[in-house]
């Protein structure tokens, strides 16, 4: 029988935690262990690793839950991810169920602290040390895997689906497959949002070399992706401690000529950052998908003040203009918050007003909450939580209805379509330029003919909220 052991991963949270978990798997999948499938989940698993989630309180409250019901499957759990590197101890005192709490600098020596749950050993919480270690790893660390071939002089042959640490540099092994794959572009914030607890345990922002980028992209395409998605904590800061600040207009033409890939799109743009240059590399690079995933948060000036944060109504969609003065059909999604301290009856009709004149094609609301270690938890003129609710209730049924209209006004053109899955009817599910994975909409595609993985030209033909209907000629 084998001896090998089995480590079941769990991934909660955004794009960017998806990438760490690939990570992650690939550094214990090439340490010996055997990494249980998406239908064996917990089931025969001697370890089960959550990827937690720790950017607001309802996200926490899943990561918890995940841990318990992983602890009530029978296997050793483990902590990792960004609630586990943001309360470490605190986390490990709370939940003793979780066998370990591991932070960001746990990552490189996953395997050995696997080894230590296994043996029973328990390890203290981690004081975070250096959070590079959630790019890719370094020239020496990538020594240790590089074991020689007889005959060959190179590495040996990792199992299926790993990325060579020859390159790209970063061990990386596919969990989820299918044709679309987020592509880390750096990690950490500089920014100083009053509202955002991230730069506290993602630390500083540090880009990826571009050369790393392409050569994980030319990875991600020999394994099937299609669709390339850019992910960080904030896209229009890339290449700002390289030196460069026009690193990203630089790139995506590099990434939309990389054999096999069809789509590549940029995700979490800093509206104060967006330089015009960047807007006509995104609308104008062939292969690039028109789709700007908008930061606003706000639109009224005092309250974006506030937040630390920069722009107003007017200021953003003088923004929109310009994006669709360059590419009409663009997509535009963005989040914003509201009920944030001191917001006024004013400063919230602002928004609407803004959410009405800006045609977005897709929109999330949250309520503000306050988050530990944040300045906007200290500040004055605090909402009573039930005025929070109602202007969430507000906000978001006047959002739907505008995206619902959004998605009505696309009937009748053409949209390039990336077939994801099959649907019941026997058509084919997929999204089209203006619609990223899992956020936002998707397309409803009937037709002869379709295979998956192919982007298809088809006309729209009805809606439904913000999902399309689409027949291909």
């Amino acid at each position: 029988m084998s001896t090998r052991r089995k480590v079941s991963l769990i991934t909660l949270g955004c794009a960017r935690n998806e990438v760490d978990s690939e990570e992650l798997a690939a550094r214990i999948e090439d340490a010996g262990w055997d990494l249980a499938d998406g239908a064996d989940g917990a089931d025969g698993a001697d370890v089960v690793v959550v990827n937690t989630c720790g950017f607001i309180e309802a996200a926490k409250k899943d990561s918890i839950d995940t841990l318990l019901a992983a602890h009530d499957s029978g296997a050793k759990v483990v902590a990792a991810g960004c609630m586990a590197e943001r309360y470490g101890k605190e986390l490990a005192e709370a939940l003793p169920e979780a066998d370990a709490v591991l932070g960001f600098d746990d990552y490189a020596g996953i395997a050995e602290r696997l080894d230590d749950v296994m043996a029973g050993r328990r390890r203290e919480a981690h004081t975070p040390r250096d959070r590079r270690t959630l790019l890719p790893i370094s020239p020496v660390e990538r020594s240790a895997s590089q074991v020689a071939v007889p005959g060959h002089g190179g590495p040996a042959d990792l199992p299926d689906g790993v990325a060579p640490a020859s390159g790209p540099r970063v061990l990386r092994r596919r969990l989820g497959g299918g044709p679309v794959a987020p592509l880390k572009l750096a990690s950490g914030c500089d920014r100083r949002c009053t509202f955002c607890a991230i730069p506290a345990f993602r630390g500083a922002y540090v880009s990826r070399p571009p050369a790393e980028v392409l050569e994980e992209a030319r990875w991600l395409a020999g394994h099937g992706v299609r669709e390339l998605v850019l992910v960080s904590e904030n896209s229009t800061s890339y290449g700002k401690d390289l030196g460069d600040l026009r690193a990203l207009e630089k790139l995506l033409p590099g990434l939309a000529a990389v054999d096999g890939i069809e789509r590549v799109r940029v995700s979490y743009l800093q509206p104060a950052e967006t330089r015009p240059g960047l807007i006509e590399a995104i609308c104008g690079t062939p292969g690039v998908a028109p789709y700007f995933d908008m930061s606003f948060q706000h639109a009224s000036g005092p309250v974006l003040r506030s937040m630390r944060r920069f722009g107003d109504r007017e200021r953003f969609l003088g923004l929109l203009d310009q994006v669709r003065e360059l590419a009409p059909d663009a997509g535009v999604r963005s989040n914003f918050i509201v009920g944030f301290p001191g917001e006024t009856e004013d400063d919230f009709a602002e928004l609407a007003e803004f959410l009405s004149a800006a045609r977005l094609d897709a929109v999330g609301v949250f309520g503000y909450s306050d988050e530990d270690g944040t300045e906007a938890a200290d500040l004055a003129g605090k909402l009573d939580p039930a005025e929070v609710a109602g202007r969430v209730d507000e906000l978001s049924g006047l959002a739907e209805e505008l995206t619902s209209q959004r998605a009505e006004d696309r009937i009748g053109s053409t949209v390039r379509v990336l077939l994801e899955e099959k649907a019941e009817d026997g058509g084919f599910e997929g999204r089209a330029e203006h619609q990223a994975p899992e956020v936002d909409g998707t397309v409803l595609v009937r037709g002869e003919g379709l295979a998956l993985g192919e982007i298809v030209e088809a006309r729209v033909t009805g809606s439904d909220g913000v999902d399309l209907i689409a027949e291909v000629a």
